[in-house]
């Protein structure tokens, strides 16, 4: 696509938020920080995703929020088989899934700086183990920041695969 039908593209943009993500007050001001239109639909993986009026990336693109290292300690633990199955669906669909851990970082996961009874070893080799895996990348930020970040990466995203796509005069 040429740059004007991009930009035209990307001004349709909304995002995508997972119905089974619960609707709370701190949701909520994660919604005000993505500035973006926000459709609750039921997706197949992750908590959001995003399309646009040319584009859909439901099935090709997500992200999966956690709130900090405790909640996901707790999903390579004791809700592991749910957490497994969320990523082969991705991973099947030949998707990118996001891990976006708000509230901690590698370095507090190396540390032990949670509240969970796994060691800083099994969570580390659970969280690298799953990059390699299931194709996915973990970023980390605030939770201040989340919105934010989760409009970011889906907005380039969305932009890269419009980039991608021939005009209308090549096909």
């Amino acid at each position: 696509m040429d740059h004007f039908s991009v930009k035209r593209a990307l001004s349709t943009m909304s995002v995508l938020w997972d119905t089974r993500e619960q609707d709370t007050p701190r949701a909520r001001k994660r919604m005000e920080q993505i500035e973006a239109p926000i459709e609750r639909v039921a997706l197949s993986f992750g908590d959001y995703s995003v399309k646009c009026d040319t584009l859909d990336l439901r099935d090709q693109v997500a992200i999966e929020r956690k709130m900090d290292l405790t909640e996901l300690a707790h999903c390579y633990c004791q809700d592991r088989k749910r957490f497994v199955r969320e990523f082969k669906r991705a991973k099947e669909a030949g998707a990118k899934l996001y891990l976006l851990v708000e509230n901690g970082s590698l370095d507090e996961a190396y540390s032990g700086h949670y509240r969970a009874r796994v060691h800083p070893a099994s969570l580390t080799a659970s969280m690298l183990a799953w990059l390699a895996r299931y194709n996915c990348q973990i970023l980390f930020c605030k939770e201040e920041n989340s919105g934010r970040v989760i409009h970011d990466v889906l907005y380039r995203e969305l932009k890269e695969r419009l980039e991608e796509m021939p005009d209308e005069e090549e096909i």
